[in-house]
């Protein structure tokens, strides 16, 4: 336990990858469906994978785990090979990537946008270990991958044929090739309140290549899978997604105590006026540790509290938003987020029906149980402005977060972080322009 103590961030972060890898990779073999674990592998990887992709139902629940394991793991060597050293970007690249190993990611649509980023590495003759966080975030596109290899331009799957294998390896080196330039550039946009700052270059790849691909061309863009057969999002397991998460959490935190993290250690990081956004290295390994356990309780007791279903969405969603533990996120500065949603879905629920409308957007629904994960990346404006504030984002990106995916198809698995940053183009500059932040008027109030 004092070597791991003594490790640095960028070889602790390898550890922790390797050790949620483990965790996936042993729980596949003990789900109940483990014998069609393959077979339902391939399932996952030659069905269309579009936002809402529920793999529980459409491999089962041994292949689904198999599968975020092994993308997890692939994460992990992507920076063993390249020699790349892991950082609080890393920690969010990799856990997100492996949130949505159930309904979005596999381990085939992954490469082409991967195999991109690693071209423009070596045309601008960068060091492929700095890009791996890059190749990791290219992935958020995979959906559309998925599509062009199976069925495009039918809308009904035809299955992996040369023509499609084709034109999804070449889309997918364009997008990885030009992603890193659109990964700098982002922050200048969302000027850091957005923490899933690579959604806005995703989203704006995805929306691009609908309107080309699908509009421009006359193509009907195809359905999900969801969209085809309702009863595939409640294929859900509400015991299995609890129990796995609960262990692996508590482990963290466990783990957290025996490294030496003290509860007063933790409090500092969640009372900590400053906006932090690299928790491991300011705090230490065994603080973010902590972060990384409690953050996780917390979040699946939200979604236990507001009875969501337990498909394998929803299972993907807990570790997106704990994808943000190192990098600004925790309970301190996320239940305002919470709260915004479920005010927001109390009060236009009780008008909907006031103006003759249907209402479908409970605090329950699928759509607003994915949408309240990247509301969590709006976490540094509570942060920095104030828990009122943070409402208000909240209750913003609630009202939009469902109309956007009519601009990138369903092939943006970044919906609600690009949401996100939609968010912070119309807030942040009305902020700026006439509140003031948490330390301003810490100051104001000290002047008096």
């Amino acid at each position: 336990m004092k070597k791991i103590k003594n490790l640095s961030e960028g070889a602790f972060l390898k550890l922790l990858f390797g050790f949620l890898a483990a965790c996936f990779l042993i729980a596949a073999v003990c789900m109940p469906d483990r014998s069609t674990m393959f077979t339902g592998l391939w399932n996952i990887l030659s069905q269309p994978s579009k936002i809402s992709a529920n793999y529980f139902a459409m491999g089962g629940y041994a292949a689904t785990f198999l599968n975020m394991g092994l993308v997890c793991l692939i994460s992990l060597l992507l920076f063993v090979v390249f020699k790349g050293t892991p950082n609080n970007v890393s920690t969010l690249a990799v856990i997100l990537t492996v949130g949505f190993g159930s309904w979005g990611i596999n381990v085939l649509n992954i490469w082409p946008t991967v195999l991109g980023v690693v071209l423009y590495g070596l045309v601008k003759r960068e060091k492929l270990g700095g890009l791996v966080n890059a190749m990791l975030f290219s992935t958020g596109i995979a959906p559309l991958i998925t599509d062009l290899m199976i069925r495009y331009p039918n809308a009904e799957v035809i299955g992996f044929n040369a023509v499609g294998i084709a034109l999804a390896m070449f889309v997918g080196l364009i997008i990885g090739f030009f992603l890193p330039a659109g990964l700098a550039h982002s922050p200048k946009v969302h000027k850091g309140f957005d923490l899933y700052s690579a959604a806005l270059p995703i989203g704006m790849t995805a929306f691009f290549l609908n309107a080309t691909l699908f509009k421009t061309m006359g193509v009907n863009l195809p359905k999900a899978l969801s969209d085809l057969d309702a009863a595939t999002m409640q294929v859900a397991s509400p015991m299995i997604v609890n129990i796995f998460c609960i262990t692996v959490f508590v482990l963290c935190i466990i783990a957290a105590f025996a490294l030496g993290c003290k509860p007063k250690d933790y409090w500092k990081l969640l009372s900590d006026p400053a906006l932090v956004t690299n928790f491991s290295s300011t705090y230490g390994n065994a603080t973010f540790l902590m972060n990384v356990g409690v953050f996780g309780l917390f979040i699946l007791g939200y979604y236990n509290l507001i009875g969501a279903t337990f498909n394998g969405i929803t299972f993907g969603i807990i570790f997106c938003m704990l994808a943000t533990c190192n990098s600004g996120s925790h309970p301190g500065n996320v239940w305002p987020i919470m709260l915004g949603y479920a005010v927001a879905s109390l009060v236009f629920g009780w008008i909907s029906p006031l103006l003759g409308g249907t209402f479908a957007f409970k605090i329950n629904a699928q759509a607003i149980c994915v949408g309240l994960c990247y509301a969590n990346g709006l976490s540094p404006i509570a942060d920095k402005y104030g828990w009122r504030y943070g409402f208000i984002a909240a209750v913003m990106h609630y009202l939009l977060v469902t109309s956007v995916p009519t601009l990138h198809g369903g092939f943006c698995l970044y919906n609600g972080g690009f949401t996100a940053a939609l968010i912070c183009l119309i807030l942040v500059p009305e902020l700026e322009k006439f509140f003031r932040t948490k330390e301003e008027r810490k100051l104001q109030k000290a002047a008096k």
